[in-house]
């Protein structure tokens, strides 16, 4: 049972055991990444884009600064999915991972399918509202990031762009690894 108080407000009526879909993306090294490789992790997801220049820089130096928190932490990981995936390659990808200082074994910058990443987003980590009027690519442009506890189950939204949600999201992830 998800414990309520590390849940969004926004999800806490979700099924009780909503999952995290099985996924098969490529990330910036031109490996495969699937749910297996984030299996018994602990795991902040996000979508982002390489030439975005509004919200996504801010994001992604805050992903910068959770990976330096938990870097020494075999249980948690990163995950950034690419919502522009004709753009973001893997070659555009492992550029961007370089000037960020993204560290290969903590987190992955993720390309591939673009149906596939914008399910995930809608489906999956409930990033965005299906505002209805749009097709399955309406952009997902989204300042959200996702904690994701060891059975793939979303434990809370941090806006990604607020230094007060950041800490909020470092305290819950100490407050799930005490979970058993």
């Amino acid at each position: 049972m998800v414990s309520t108080e590390l849940v969004d407000s926004t999800i806490q009526y979700q099924k009780k055991y909503h999952k995290i879909a099985d996924f098969s993306l490529t990330n910036q090294n031109g490996k495969i990444v699937t749910q297996n490789d984030y299996k018994d992790k602990i795991y902040v997801a996000d979508f982002f884009f390489t030439t975005c220049q509004t919200i996504c820089p801010i994001m992604t130096n805050h992903m910068v600064d959770i990976q330096k928190a938990i870097i020494n932490d075999d249980d948690i990981m990163l995950l950034s999915h690419s919502v522009t995936p004709e753009i973001d390659t893997v070659a555009q990808l492992k550029r961007y991972a370089k000037i960020k200082g993204v560290n290969d074994s903590k987190w992955n910058l993720v390309t591939g399918d673009k149906k596939q990443i914008y399910q995930l987003a809608r489906k999956s980590y409930l990033a965005v509202k299906d505002n209805g009027n749009g097709g399955p690519f309406d952009m997902v442009h989204t300042e959200n990031f996702m904690l994701i506890d060891k059975k793939r189950q979303i434990r809370g939204f941090y806006d990604g762009t607020n230094p007060e949600d950041i800490n909020r999201l470092l305290n819950d992830i100490t407050i799930l690894k005490e979970e058993k």
